[in-house]
């Protein structure tokens, strides 16, 4: 099982990131509030990882925090949620947002989700209220990524959100509303979901 990867960012582009460790380069898989404290391509980065292994593939999935990624393999137990969808909803929600939506039994909440309708909400509630105690609280932060490349970066966080569930009509409306001269795309993501959260 590879725990941990500690190496140099070479490429990184939601939801993949290339991640080069002693000369072998690693593709993970990641939501995208790991690439909102993520360094520029080049510089030294470390990721907790979970390996998937399937017949005709081995994925790596990458975090920034322990509490990250216990949420995530909670997800993976739970009957119809694979890992794309555990992907988006850590994207849309923090670990510490996750476990207070379902400790207050929030489904609403949870439904703004993409991706997630009311019997998933309802199953992810009665999955995880009794494993709330496992999930670690403290999530690492650090300063976000933030190139100059106004026009790239919100073609860049557009094709993100379309990953993520939501139509491209409705992610080019949701990125217009936010962006700015100077935002980097992880920067117009964060801030184009806050606002959807906000408004439904």
């Amino acid at each position: 099982m590879i725990a941990r990867l500690a190496g140099t960012l070479i490429h990184k582009l939601p939801p993949l990131m290339v991640i080069d460790v002693g000369g072998v380069g690693y593709e993970v898989e990641a939501p995208l509030s790991v690439f909102y404290d993520l360094p520029e391509t080049g510089q030294a980065v470390v990721v907790l990882t979970h390996l998937a292994i399937k017949d005709d593939s081995h994925t790596l999935y990458g975090f920034s925090s322990e509490a990250q990624r216990t949420v995530f393999r909670q997800l993976l137990k739970i009957s119809g949620i694979g890992a794309k969808l555990a992907l988006t909803i850590l994207s849309g929600a923090s670990s510490e947002e996750l476990a207070r939506y379902v400790a207050e039994e929030d489904s609403a909440a949870l439904t703004r989700l993409p991706g997630i309708g009311k019997k998933t909400a309802e199953r992810i509630i009665i999955e995880l209220r009794d494993k709330l105690d496992v999930i670690p609280m403290a999530s690492a932060s650090g300063p976000g990524s933030r190139p100059a490349a106004p026009a790239s970066a919100v073609s860049e966080a557009v094709t993100a959100l379309n990953a993520l569930g939501y139509k491209p009509q409705e992610s080019s409306s949701m990125v217009r509303a936010v962006a700015e001269p100077d935002m980097g795309v992880e920067e117009i993501i964060r801030l184009a979901l806050k606002s959807m959260v906000k408004t439904l």
